[in-house]
This record gives structure tokens, C-alpha cells and sequence, in this order.
């Protein structure tokens, strides 16, 4: 902000200058300089702008000395016209070569990400799912939300995360819980074990030399919410300072709070009273649960108001899972005004009918 106002504050200085019973200082060469110094910190509108104050402040100047017709004025504003023309389209290549590489960097980054990140599978034993991924349109980094939907022994286990910070860390830091919930959630009998893994998992990752910045070890903690789904008619949460799930049932969205809130994975130094035990909650045939990352509560409007989550849900509740998942993201989209500043993560999952293996929507409905 400092270096985009200095070309500003030269130009005011030099207007102070000429003023001033000490006009007779040779000014010239600094007003020249202002749209060059623009051209360094801004692109080619903040150049044009600042070469526009540049002309304001000369003609001013030679009008209040009356310095019209002299040779020097003119060639002042000579110099200040070649300058301006340079520093326009020096500062437009400066951009679309940064704005180039910027996207390039994205790619790269959204590409890892999507290899990291596959799409849950549709059918999984008592439920159908569906998942949604958004990266935010701003900056090269991409964050550190994670989620993945497994069918194991013990029903279907599901995971949704959020790494604090963005890019190749929370990459990083995102693989490795991914990968051990992968793996501990065909073989741990207990939810809570599954839970410990990804936590161990990091702290291994953590230790390793190098692995991770200073900042990161010693600010960095993943929130984790772990499900799971068996035949009965229940879900059993394991919720490390996640935003609760919500369960959409007969139209109307409520929210999964955990009775017993623990801190993030990486700050199990704070975690008092007993041991851990998932909590069960009714997930009736018909139901709708939702999972998802801070990305969608957090998201604001240019008012600053906070996207309502459980309203945009029973709004769309008639919808099957493709619809319903794709009605929330324009819904989001319109409460940003397209211009989302976090990544976003969402899974799906409808209560099939134990017996028929149908989906029995809200209006009593079957789905296939």
C-alpha cells in the first residue's frame, strides 16, 4: 500500500514545491518519474491514473508560474507523454506475465489437489452419497479441506477436514490424513481409533526435518469430523473442532452439536475430562447428512452477512443429491456474488430403506 502511494505523494510534493516561493527547483524530471514508479506496484489503470495527476499537477504549476510558451514546460510535458506511454505498457506486460505465472501455479496446485481428492463413491451398503469441491477463485494457493467416503466391515466411514493455512502444506498435511484415515478405516474396529491414526499421522509427519515451516508447527492444527453409517438406523460422530454436520429430515435442517467439543488434531495438549466416545444421533431412512468445511458457513456477502446454511438446504430439500449439491453451490454463488475467498468441500449422504433399498425422499417419494 506504501509503494502504490509513493507516485501519488511525489506528484502532491512536487505541486507543494512549484507553489512555494522555492519554484525556481528544477521539478520536472521527478513529475516525470511518477507514472514509472506507478508502473512498478500498479498495472497499466493505476499507471494511467497516476500519470493523469502527473499532467494535473503540470499544467497547474505552469499556469501559476505562467511558464506557457517556455521551452522547458514543453519539454516537461514531452518527457511526461513518452514515460506514460512506456510505463502503461511496461506495466501491462508486468501483469499478464505475473497473472500467467500465477495461473500456472494454480493449475499445478488444483491438479495436486485433485489427485489427492477423488469424487465419494455413489452407492456405499445403506446409503447413497455425493460430494462437492470448490476452490476459491483468488490467489495461487489452493487450501487444505479434505474429505473422502469409505464402505468398510463397520459401515460407511467418512471423513471431512480442514488443514489451517494454504498451499503446498496444507497439501502436504491433507495427504497424510487422507492416507491414514484410508487405511485405518478398513481395520479399526473403534471410531475413535480411526480418529487417532490420522492424528498420529500428523504428528509423525510434524516430526519429520524439514517436512513442515516453523509458522506451521508451531500455529498449524487440522479440524476433523469423522462418520460413520452402519446398517442400523443411527450415525456415529467423532468431532475434533469441526463445524457439526447437519441432518435434513421431513424439510427442516438440524444441526449434529457435540454434547462433549474437543480442540483440532495438533492440539491435543488441550483435551481434558475422559476419554473420547463417539456420539450417536438418529439417521432415519429419508434423511439427508450433510458434511462440509468452514468454506460454507464462512462464506460472506458483500454485506458481510454469513451464508445460512441450514435455510439454503430446506430450500432445496425436494431435490435428489446431484441437484440438491449443485442448487447449494448457486446458492452460494449468488450470496457471494461469485467471489468466494475459501475453499469449499461438501458430502452428501440420503438413509436408504433398509428393506427395499430405495431412497425415501422428504415428500415420501422413492428414489432410485
Amino acid at each position: 500500500m506504501l509503494a502504490q502511494s509513493l507516485p501519488f505523494a511525489l506528484a502532491l510534493a512536487v505541486l507543494g514545491i512549484e507553489l512555494s516561493p522555492v519554484h525556481d527547483l528544477v521539478t520536472g524530471p521527478l513529475l516525470i518519474a511518477t507514472p514509472a514508479l506507478a508502473a512498478l506496484t500498479m498495472g497499466p489503470t493505476g499507471t494511467l491514473c497516476a500519470a493523469a495527476v502527473a499532467l494535473a499537477v503540470s499544467v497547474t504549476t505552469a499556469t501559476y508560474n505562467q511558464a506557457w510558451g517556455t521551452p522547458q514546460v514543453y519539454g516537461n510535458f514531452l518527457g511526461l507523454l513518452v514515460v506514460s506511454v512506456a510505463s502503461v505498457i511496461l506495466s501491462n506486460a508486468v501483469r499478464t506475465r505475473r497473472q500467467s505465472e500465477l495461473d500456472q501455479v494454480r493449475r499445478i496446485a488444483v491438479a495436486a489437489q485433485e489427485v489427492i481428492l477423488r469424487p465419494v463413491p455413489t452407492r456405499m451398503g445403506p446409503v447413497r452419497a455425493a460430494s462437492l469441491c470448490l476452490v476459491a477463485g483468488t490467489g495461487a494457493q489452493v487450501g487444505g479441506d479434505l474429505y473422502e467416503a469409505v464402505h468398510t466391515p463397520y459401515g460407511v466411514r467418512m471423513i471431512v477436514g480442514d488443514v489451517r493455512g494454504k498451499g503446498l502444506n496444507a497439501i502436504r498435511a491433507v495427504a497424510v490424513a487422507l492416507g491414514a484415515f484410508r487405511e485405518a478405516a478398513h481395520y479399526e474396529d473403534e471410531l475413535v481409533e480411526v480418529m487417532n491414526h490420522c492424528s498420529a499421522a500428523l504428528r509423525r509427519e510434524a516430526a519429520v526435518p524439514g517436512a513442515f515451516n516453523q509458522e506451521v508447527l508451531m500455529e498449524g492444527f487440522v479440524t476433523a469430523l469423522i462418520a460413520q453409517v452402519p446398517d442400523k438406523p443411527v450415525v456415529q460422530l467423532i468431532n475434533r473442532g469441526h463445524p457439526p454436520p447437519l441432518v435434513l429430515r421431513q424439510g427442516r435442517a438440524h444441526a449434529l452439536t457435540p454434547t462433549s467439543p474437543r480442540p483440532p488434531l495438533g492440539l491435543e495438549d488441550l483435551i481434558t475430562g475422559p476419554p473420547e466416545k463417539p456420539e450417536t444421533y438418529p439417521f432415519l431412512p429419508g434423511d439427508r447428512l450433510l458434511l462440509y468445511t468452514d468454506g460454507v458457513i464462512e462464506a460472506r456477502s458483500p454485506g458481510n452477512d454469513f451464508f445460512r446454511l441450514p435455510e439454503a438446504m430446506e430450500a432445496a430439500h425436494g431435490l435428489a443429491r446431484p441437484e440438491f449439491l449443485g442448487e447449494l453451490h448457486q446458492q452460494l454463488l449468488r450470496h457471494t456474488e461469485g467471489r468466494l475467498t475459501d475453499d469449499v468441500a461438501m458430502i452428501l449422504v440420503d438413509r436408504l430403506d433398509e428393506e427395499a433399498g430405495t431412497q425415501v425422499d422428504a415428500a415420501g417419494r422413492l428414489l432410485r
